[in-house]
């Protein structure tokens, strides 16, 4: 049964989807009423596609400058570059171009552009004792329009994770006002990226998608964007390996979105159950440690032995995951396993190891990989 007893909170931007969708930037840049709107993205986009390029056209003497050097890992020392460029060029407005490292450095500039204390004293604490604090960021900040080359959840969400360049250490930012004031799904921009990114990315858009339909069904408005979040994905997965073709990147893009209103729907942006915890503070720390490791990767080699090793601690979760995958007849003690072997099988199929030792990554680090991951606010507050 719903819960009729919710509040749900809404938050403003205009989505562009479709061909040529890019043609509308800038009346949005108009609209907000930007005449230095700054370009952030990263090396590929800028130096091996023409978008870049499409923007320049577009923009004309409203672009005061690119800032192409946002690494995989959202680094603090690209991000401190970005902050610099940006300043420098007297930048009105930021344009996050490419997927999520890039839009989550977006919105890190637009923070330390506007916040004057040390970047130690605006990121998330973590008492010894005590739960984790995210301090107020009260500076007014400029808009932002974001234009993905790839699905992310990043697209419309108010927090932001870079990567301290010497301990590997997540550093996360929490601003509502770093939300967008438009999103731009562009064909060409879409098939930007390459088939093994948007593969990556559409492994952890699964893994969470089928992980949220565990999560207690809050009220209709949840329920309804978990189901057709799941099954955006599921209709896309098997189509991402054609380069040429768009379809699946736009479900895909749609399926975050869709993540992501399910928390402004009054649910939570994670499952809370111990499986999805547990692998999201691994994955998250994997690939900080690890940077050849995205985090689709990271997912698909460890979510099955999360839900053999844990998936006992939340029966109710596991039995809803279960029902809406379709399995039927197995004891609740077997409920894990044969979820385990469902999404396993999905990730072959897609060409993903479902093992750690798969990722080649060394052992030697893997305490570093622990330290990091019980510091994850998403994971636990």
């Amino acid at each position: 049964m719903y819960s009729y007893d919710f509040r749900v909170t809404g938050f403003p931007f205009r989505l562009h989807s479709g061909k040529d969708a890019l043609e509308r930037l800038p009346a949005e840049v108009a609209r907000v009423g930007a005449r230095r709107a700054f370009v952030v993205c990263g090396r590929t986009v800028s130096r091996k596609t023409p978008l870049i390029s499409r923007m320049r056209v577009l923009l004309g003497e409203r672009l005061s400058g690119v800032f192409d050097e946002i690494d995989k890992d959202t680094s603090r020392s690209s991000v401190t570059r970005a902050t610099e460029a940006a300043r420098s060029a007297q930048a009105d407005l930021v344009i996050g171009v490419g997927a999520g490292s890039v839009i989550q450095g977006a919105r890190i500039v637009t923070i330390l552009l506007a916040e004057k204390r040390p970047v130690e004293e605006l990121v998330t604490q973590y008492p010894e004792h005590g739960p984790a604090v995210s301090p107020k960021l009260m500076e007014p900040k400029l808009p932002i329009i974001n234009v993905l080359t790839a699905p992310t959840t990043a697209q419309n969400r108010a927090g932001s994770r870079m990567k301290d360049d010497a301990t590997a250490r997540g550093m996360e930012f929490f601003d509502p006002k770093t939300r967008p004031a438009a999103i731009f799904w562009d064909t060409d921009a879409l098939l930007t990226a390459p088939p093994q990114l948007i593969r990556t990315g559409a492994g952890t858009i699964y893994c969470r998608a089928v992980m949220n339909l565990g999560a207690i069904a809050e009220n209709p408005l949840v329920e309804g964007d978990r189901l057709q979040s799941y099954r955006l994905v599921s209709g896309a997965l098997p189509r991402i390996a054609d380069a040429a073709d768009p379809a699946p990147r736009f479900d895909l893009c749609a399926a975050t979105l869709l993540q992501n209103r399910e928390a402004d729907d009054g649910g939570s942006q994670m499952a809370r159950h111990w499986v999805m915890r547990v692998t999201y503070a691994f994955s998250t720390a994997l690939i900080s440690v690890f940077p050849h490791v995205g985090q689709g990767d990271a997912y698909a080699a460890l979510i099955g032995t999360m839900l053999r090793r844990l998936g006992d601690r939340d029966p109710e979760a596991m039995a809803r995951i279960a029902q809406a995958l379709g399995i039927t007849g197995a004891p609740p003690s077997g409920v894990p396993e044969r979820i385990a072997e469902k999404m396993e099988a999905v990730f072959r199929s897609l060409g993903m190891t479902t093992r750690l030792s798969g990722l080649h990554i060394g052992r030697e680090r893997l305490s570093q990989v622990l330290e990091l991951s019980l510091r994850n606010f998403n994971a636990d507050p």
